[in-house]
């Protein structure tokens, strides 16, 4: 017989112990321990596990050509994918409450006009046709499915083979032999874990939407995230029509693509050219902002930095960034201070990234950087000047990488001025200025004499 034994699991490493504790033994998060229960073999050993055969497969053999993805007809989802979604991948997609989810998975229903099948466990058939309305999804070959069970909906994926499966969302479906409430940690584990085993199987691809903790990650335990080919975040504030989605694991592409929509009342439009969004609404003649070249992927992005330098009226000067990392920031105004001497110690300073976007490329250093002494000095920097390029603590400029491909995308958008390290000379020796003045700097001095 079966024994049920209560145990306390991690959410954030899936450790285990037998006893609650404030703090995990295994990760070391604390608050993380929860109550649940897991079902024990009786003490008979298990000698099959009802394999017919095991085979293995020398790696010269195998044929990677077999690998195909599907077009979802949505080139910026395709983008973050690698290319579109391989068979029998499983794609995890959260975010936060209304950022567009469901939006997304309709709109790729309405694209890929064969076999789809929609598990929902949060709406009812009735809801999903009334979005399908407003989104004008008028695919034939959806298929919907207001079911948690999750053995039930693995045997009708077996049965019926899809061509893709949906699942909204996985913190709603059950295993009905766990004795835990869904959306605990084990339910949650074991679900994804059937799912995989279908998909991989059946060669069918599979996305599922996981909720978000209010600590801003995937609601679940961390090992959940192991399982699945790939993790997908969909970011953007409530109070902007933009959302980005991002990649922050995938077996099949890059990490480092994002891919741009706009919500609107139909729905989720690509933006193509987010260069044009980031940079859309800036003024001309104003201090303290500038324009930085960074790579997302092999996609050059043109994003406005912006700085503000005022008189501190309290004893402690303020420090606040909003799209780039505080400490960062803090150790460019050192750097400032020790090799310029401009002085930002009794000054109130306030970064901020246009658009939502958050920098972490370090050839965005040589833009804060711009936009810091500019806001100091009260002094604009011209409309049409892009500056790139990563701050060392000697004030050194080092190279950064794909100079060319920027200094190109600077010219297509209308950029006149470029202002890059002196490391990248031999980058653009062979490009073609064509009227574009390049300015190639050393130390971040050259930078202040410059502006």
């Amino acid at each position: 017989m079966a024994k049920v034994k209560t145990v306390f699991m991690c959410k954030e490493c899936g450790g285990k112990t037998p006893k609650w504790s404030g703090q995990c033994p295994f990760c070391g998060e604390w608050n993380t321990m929860e109550e649940t229960t897991e079902v024990q073999n009786s003490g008979k050993k298990v000698t099959s596990l009802g394999l017919t055969s095991v085979n293995a497969v020398q790696l010269s053999e195998i044929n990677i050509n077999d690998t195909k993805r599907i077009d979802t007809g949505i080139k910026e989802f395709n983008r973050v994918l690698g290319g579109g979604l391989v068979e029998g991948s499983i794609v995890l997609l959260s975010g936060d409450p209304g950022i567009g989810k469901s939006t997304l998975l309709l709109q790729i229903c309405n694209n890929i006009k064969e076999n789809i099948l929609y598990v929902t466990g949060e709406e009812s058939a009735g809801q999903i046709k009334l979005r399908a309305e407003r989104l004008k999804t008028d695919n034939p070959n959806l298929k919907v499915m207001c079911q948690t069970d999750m053995l039930a909906i693995c045997d009708y994926i077996k049965t019926e083979k899809p061509k893709l499966v949906l699942i909204d969302s996985i913190q709603t479906m059950c295993h009905e032999g766990i004795a835990s409430s869904p959306g605990s940690i084990t339910q949650v584990r074991e679900c994804t874990n059937l799912l995989l085993k279908v998909g991989k199987n059946y060669n069918i691809p599979i996305i599922i939407v996981g909720h978000i903790n209010k600590g801003g990650d995937i609601a679940g335990p961390k090992v959940m995230e192991h399982i699945v080919d790939t993790v997908l975040y969909f970011d953007g504030e409530k109070s902007s029509a933009y959302r980005i989605l991002r990649a922050h694991k995938n077996r099949f592409g890059s990490t480092n693509e994002i891919g741009v929509f706009e919500m609107g009342s139909c729905g989720l439009t690509e933006v193509e050219n987010p260069s044009s969004l980031m940079l859309s609404g800036r003024l001309d003649g104003v201090s303290g902002s500038s324009v930085c070249c960074v790579l997302e992927g092999t996609r050059p992005v043109f994003v406005e930095v912006q700085g503000l330098v005022a008189e501190s009226g309290f004893g402690n000067a303020r420090r606040m960034a909003g799209g780039f990392d505080y400490n960062r920031l803090n150790l460019i105004l050192a750097v400032l201070e020790k090799r310029t001497g401009i002085i930002f110690n009794t000054m109130d300073v306030y970064l901020n990234v246009v658009g939502g976007l958050k920098l972490e490329e370090p050839a965005a250093d040589l833009a804060v950087t711009a936009s810091l002494i500019s806001a100091q000095r009260d002094i604009p920097i011209s409309g049409d000047v892009c500056v790139f390029g990563e701050i060392g603590l000697s004030g050194e400029v080092r190279a950064v990488p794909q100079a060319a491909a920027r200094v190109a995308e600077a010219k297509r958008l209308g950029f006149k001025h470029c202002i890059v390290p002196k490391g990248c000379f031999k980058q653009l020796m062979n490009f073609n200025v064509d009227g574009m003045k390049i300015d190639y700097i050393r130390t971040v001095s050259e930078l202040a004499k410059i502006l």
